[in-house]
Protein backbone atom coordinates (compact mmCIF):
# COMPACT_ATOMS: atom_id res chain seq x y z
CA UNK A 1 0.00 0.00 0.00
CA UNK A 2 2.88 2.44 1.21
CA UNK A 3 3.95 1.24 -2.32
CA UNK A 4 0.90 2.49 -4.49
CA UNK A 5 0.71 5.77 -2.36
CA UNK A 6 3.86 6.86 -3.41
CA UNK A 7 3.52 5.65 -7.34
CA UNK A 8 0.28 7.52 -7.11
CA UNK A 9 1.88 11.02 -5.78
CA UNK A 10 4.81 10.00 -8.23
CA UNK A 11 2.02 9.79 -11.23
CA UNK A 12 0.42 13.32 -9.93
CA UNK A 13 3.49 14.98 -10.00
CA UNK A 14 4.28 14.01 -13.89
CA UNK A 15 0.61 15.11 -14.59
CA UNK A 16 1.29 18.82 -12.79
CA UNK A 17 5.02 18.86 -14.71
CA UNK A 18 2.66 17.91 -18.00
CA UNK A 19 0.41 20.79 -17.27
CA UNK A 20 3.11 22.71 -16.68
CA UNK A 21 4.79 22.62 -19.86
CA UNK A 22 1.99 23.54 -21.60
CA UNK A 23 1.43 26.69 -19.50
CA UNK A 24 5.00 27.10 -19.73
CA UNK A 25 4.47 27.08 -23.43
CA UNK A 26 1.58 29.62 -23.45
CA UNK A 27 4.11 32.05 -21.41
CA UNK A 28 6.73 31.74 -23.83
CA UNK A 29 5.09 32.97 -26.66
CA UNK A 30 3.22 35.87 -25.05
CA UNK A 31 6.61 36.72 -23.58
CA UNK A 32 8.46 36.72 -27.40
CA UNK A 33 6.15 39.49 -29.07
CA UNK A 34 7.02 42.12 -26.34
CA UNK A 35 10.34 40.73 -26.40
CA UNK A 36 10.30 41.05 -30.47
CA UNK A 37 9.70 44.95 -29.40
CA UNK A 38 12.91 45.58 -27.72
CA UNK A 39 14.76 44.16 -29.49
CA UNK A 40 13.60 46.33 -32.52
CA UNK A 41 13.51 49.55 -30.64
CA UNK A 42 17.00 48.57 -29.48
CA UNK A 43 18.07 48.69 -33.07
CA UNK A 44 16.28 51.45 -34.01
CA UNK A 45 17.57 53.76 -30.97
CA UNK A 46 21.25 52.90 -32.05
CA UNK A 47 21.13 53.86 -35.73
CA UNK A 48 19.41 57.36 -34.60
CA UNK A 49 22.15 57.60 -32.25
CA UNK A 50 24.64 57.26 -35.10
CA UNK A 51 22.98 60.23 -36.71
CA UNK A 52 22.99 62.37 -33.54
CA UNK A 53 26.71 61.49 -33.80
CA UNK A 54 27.04 62.66 -37.31
CA UNK A 55 25.15 65.96 -36.49
CA UNK A 56 27.37 66.82 -33.27
CA UNK A 57 30.80 66.24 -35.86
CA UNK A 58 29.08 68.05 -38.86
CA UNK A 59 28.48 71.17 -35.72
CA UNK A 60 31.57 70.78 -33.62
CA UNK A 61 32.36 74.05 -34.20
CA UNK A 62 29.06 75.67 -32.51
CA UNK A 63 29.79 73.93 -29.36
CA UNK A 64 31.56 75.49 -26.07
CA UNK A 65 34.70 73.93 -24.63
CA UNK A 66 34.02 70.40 -23.35
CA UNK A 67 31.15 70.32 -24.61
CA UNK A 68 31.27 68.06 -27.27
CA UNK A 69 33.37 65.97 -25.50
CA UNK A 70 30.66 65.24 -23.64
CA UNK A 71 28.09 65.17 -25.79
CA UNK A 72 30.09 62.25 -27.45
CA UNK A 73 30.84 60.74 -24.38
CA UNK A 74 27.32 60.32 -23.57
CA UNK A 75 26.82 59.23 -27.35
CA UNK A 76 28.71 56.42 -26.22
CA UNK A 77 27.70 55.44 -23.20
CA UNK A 78 24.10 55.30 -24.85
CA UNK A 79 25.39 53.24 -27.65
CA UNK A 80 27.11 50.83 -24.64
CA UNK A 81 23.51 50.38 -23.18
CA UNK A 82 21.60 49.94 -26.62
CA UNK A 83 24.37 47.03 -27.42
CA UNK A 84 23.62 45.28 -23.77
CA UNK A 85 19.95 45.77 -24.38
CA UNK A 86 20.16 43.84 -27.60
CA UNK A 87 22.51 41.33 -26.28
CA UNK A 88 20.38 40.46 -23.56
CA UNK A 89 17.15 40.87 -25.67
CA UNK A 90 18.38 37.97 -27.89
CA UNK A 91 19.66 35.50 -25.36
CA UNK A 92 16.28 35.97 -23.54
CA UNK A 93 14.41 35.25 -26.91
CA UNK A 94 17.47 32.14 -27.57
CA UNK A 95 15.96 30.33 -24.58
CA UNK A 96 12.24 31.22 -25.33
CA UNK A 97 12.45 29.23 -28.50
CA UNK A 98 14.19 26.81 -26.42
CA UNK A 99 11.03 26.28 -24.18
CA UNK A 100 9.50 26.23 -27.35
CA UNK A 101 11.58 23.44 -28.88
CA UNK A 102 10.64 21.18 -25.87
CA UNK A 103 7.11 21.82 -26.19
CA UNK A 104 6.35 21.39 -29.58
CA UNK A 105 9.21 19.72 -31.29
CA UNK A 106 8.48 17.24 -33.60
CA UNK A 107 9.08 13.22 -31.91
CA UNK A 108 12.61 12.08 -32.61
CA UNK A 109 12.97 14.48 -35.35
CA UNK A 110 17.01 14.91 -35.68
CA UNK A 111 18.15 18.81 -36.58
CA UNK A 112 21.20 20.42 -37.46
CA UNK A 113 21.80 21.93 -33.99
CA UNK A 114 24.49 23.93 -32.14
CA UNK A 115 24.74 21.51 -29.22
CA UNK A 116 27.41 23.92 -26.75
CA UNK A 117 24.60 26.44 -27.10
CA UNK A 118 21.92 24.48 -26.41
CA UNK A 119 24.17 22.66 -23.38
CA UNK A 120 24.97 26.04 -22.03
CA UNK A 121 21.46 27.44 -21.53
CA UNK A 122 20.11 24.60 -19.85
CA UNK A 123 22.88 23.95 -17.44
CA UNK A 124 22.40 28.06 -17.06
CA UNK A 125 18.27 27.29 -16.74
CA UNK A 126 19.19 24.34 -14.11
CA UNK A 127 21.64 26.67 -12.30
CA UNK A 128 18.87 29.59 -11.83
CA UNK A 129 16.00 27.53 -11.03
CA UNK A 130 18.18 25.73 -8.54
CA UNK A 131 18.73 29.31 -6.83
CA UNK A 132 14.90 30.46 -6.96
CA UNK A 133 13.73 27.68 -5.00
CA UNK A 134 16.62 27.06 -2.32
CA UNK A 135 17.76 30.13 -0.48
CA UNK A 136 21.47 30.44 -0.35
CA UNK A 137 22.28 27.98 -2.98
CA UNK A 138 25.36 28.66 -5.31
CA UNK A 139 27.80 26.43 -7.17
CA UNK A 140 30.80 27.16 -9.10
CA UNK A 141 30.38 26.21 -13.11
CA UNK A 142 33.42 25.37 -15.11
CA UNK A 143 32.89 25.55 -18.84
CA UNK A 144 34.97 23.34 -21.58
CA UNK A 145 33.28 24.48 -25.02
CA UNK A 146 35.10 23.02 -27.83
CA UNK A 147 35.30 25.89 -30.32
CA UNK A 148 34.42 25.45 -33.82
CA UNK A 149 32.13 22.64 -33.37
CA UNK A 150 29.56 21.92 -36.56
CA UNK A 151 25.97 22.02 -35.88
CA UNK A 152 25.55 18.24 -34.82
CA UNK A 153 22.11 16.30 -35.97
CA UNK A 154 20.33 15.67 -32.73
CA UNK A 155 16.81 15.46 -31.44
CA UNK A 156 17.53 19.13 -29.44
CA UNK A 157 13.91 19.00 -27.50
CA UNK A 158 15.12 15.59 -26.16
CA UNK A 159 19.11 16.47 -25.40
CA UNK A 160 18.31 19.63 -23.76
CA UNK A 161 15.89 17.74 -21.33
CA UNK A 162 18.33 15.19 -20.32
CA UNK A 163 20.83 17.77 -19.66
CA UNK A 164 18.31 19.40 -17.38
CA UNK A 165 17.65 16.24 -15.75
CA UNK A 166 21.73 15.41 -15.38
CA UNK A 167 22.08 19.33 -14.14
CA UNK A 168 19.34 19.21 -12.32
CA UNK A 169 20.94 16.35 -10.36
CA UNK A 170 24.30 17.68 -9.55
CA UNK A 171 22.53 21.02 -8.44
CA UNK A 172 20.67 18.59 -5.53
CA UNK A 173 24.06 16.53 -4.89
CA UNK A 174 26.61 19.63 -4.10
CA UNK A 175 23.31 21.16 -1.95
CA UNK A 176 22.80 18.43 0.16
CA UNK A 177 26.74 17.98 0.68
CA UNK A 178 26.98 21.74 1.68
CA UNK A 179 24.18 21.20 4.23
CA UNK A 180 26.51 19.30 6.23
CA UNK A 181 30.45 20.17 5.04
CA UNK A 182 32.30 22.49 6.56
CA UNK A 183 33.35 25.99 5.85
CA UNK A 184 36.10 24.63 3.08
CA UNK A 185 33.67 22.90 1.09
CA UNK A 186 33.26 24.57 -2.26
CA UNK A 187 30.04 23.41 -4.77
CA UNK A 188 31.92 22.85 -7.96
CA UNK A 189 30.33 21.54 -11.51
CA UNK A 190 32.85 21.06 -15.09
CA UNK A 191 31.09 20.92 -18.08
CA UNK A 192 32.42 19.77 -20.61
CA UNK A 193 31.22 19.54 -24.62
CA UNK A 194 33.90 18.24 -27.56
CA UNK A 195 34.04 16.15 -30.28
CA UNK A 196 36.43 12.82 -29.84
CA UNK A 197 36.78 9.60 -31.94
CA UNK A 198 33.95 10.64 -34.26
CA UNK A 199 31.51 11.02 -31.02
CA UNK A 200 29.90 13.83 -29.59
CA UNK A 201 31.08 14.06 -25.22
CA UNK A 202 29.47 16.04 -23.07
CA UNK A 203 30.57 15.27 -19.75
CA UNK A 204 29.22 16.64 -16.15
CA UNK A 205 31.91 16.20 -13.60
CA UNK A 206 30.35 17.11 -9.58
CA UNK A 207 31.86 17.32 -6.61
CA UNK A 208 28.58 16.77 -4.39
CA UNK A 209 28.04 13.51 -1.98
CA UNK A 210 28.59 11.06 -4.61
CA UNK A 211 26.47 7.78 -4.76
CA UNK A 212 26.27 4.72 -2.28
CA UNK A 213 26.52 1.41 -3.73
CA UNK A 214 22.28 1.05 -3.33
CA UNK A 215 21.96 4.09 -5.53
CA UNK A 216 24.56 3.42 -8.04
CA UNK A 217 23.16 -0.22 -8.69
CA UNK A 218 19.61 1.22 -9.17
CA UNK A 219 20.56 4.73 -10.96
CA UNK A 220 18.08 4.14 -13.48
CA UNK A 221 15.36 2.11 -12.15
CA UNK A 222 12.21 3.65 -12.52
CA UNK A 223 10.11 5.55 -9.84
CA UNK A 224 13.70 5.16 -7.53
CA UNK A 225 14.75 8.36 -5.83
CA UNK A 226 16.67 9.08 -2.55
CA UNK A 227 15.07 12.54 -2.84
CA UNK A 228 11.97 13.43 -0.67
CA UNK A 229 8.72 12.74 -1.95
CA UNK A 230 7.46 15.48 -3.64
CA UNK A 231 11.12 17.10 -4.98
CA UNK A 232 11.97 13.95 -7.31
CA UNK A 233 10.03 11.48 -9.61
CA UNK A 234 12.91 9.19 -9.91
CA UNK A 235 12.23 8.82 -13.56
CA UNK A 236 15.00 11.60 -14.84
CA UNK A 237 18.48 9.22 -15.02
CA UNK A 238 15.97 6.21 -16.96
CA UNK A 239 14.78 9.36 -18.92
CA UNK A 240 18.43 10.56 -20.05
CA UNK A 241 19.00 6.89 -20.42
CA UNK A 242 16.22 6.51 -23.32
CA UNK A 243 17.02 9.83 -24.87
CA UNK A 244 20.66 9.14 -25.44
CA UNK A 245 20.99 5.20 -26.01
CA UNK A 246 17.57 4.58 -27.67
CA UNK A 247 16.70 8.11 -29.89
CA UNK A 248 20.65 8.94 -30.51
CA UNK A 249 22.28 5.24 -30.25
CA UNK A 250 24.68 6.53 -27.93
CA UNK A 251 25.66 5.78 -24.55
CA UNK A 252 25.40 6.85 -21.14
CA UNK A 253 27.79 6.53 -18.24
CA UNK A 254 28.81 7.26 -14.62
CA UNK A 255 31.57 7.06 -12.19
CA UNK A 256 31.15 8.16 -8.97
CA UNK A 257 32.72 8.05 -5.45
CA UNK A 258 30.60 8.45 -2.28
CA UNK A 259 31.32 11.81 -0.15
CA UNK A 260 33.23 13.05 -3.54
CA UNK A 261 31.04 13.20 -6.36
CA UNK A 262 29.98 12.02 -9.61
CA UNK A 263 30.49 12.36 -13.44
CA UNK A 264 28.24 11.42 -15.98
CA UNK A 265 29.28 11.29 -19.76
CA UNK A 266 26.63 11.22 -22.96
CA UNK A 267 28.57 10.15 -26.01
CA UNK A 268 26.79 10.08 -28.79
CA UNK A 269 27.75 9.17 -32.95
CA UNK A 270 27.88 12.40 -34.44
CA UNK A 271 26.18 11.89 -38.22
CA UNK A 272 26.91 13.84 -40.73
Amino acid sequence: MEQIEQLKQQLQKQEKLASLGILSAGIAHEIQNPLNFVINFSKMSDKLLGDLAEIVEDNADTFQDGDRDEAEDIIADLRANMSKILEHGERAVSIIQGILLVARGKENELLPTDVCKLVKEYVWLSYHAMRANNKGFNISIIEHYEEGLPMMMVIPQDLSRAVLNVMNNACYAVWRKKQSAGEDYHPELSVTVRVEDANLVIRFADNGEGMCEETRRRAYENFFTTKPIGQGTGLGLGIVRDIIENKHGGKVSFETTEGEGTIFTFTIPVRK
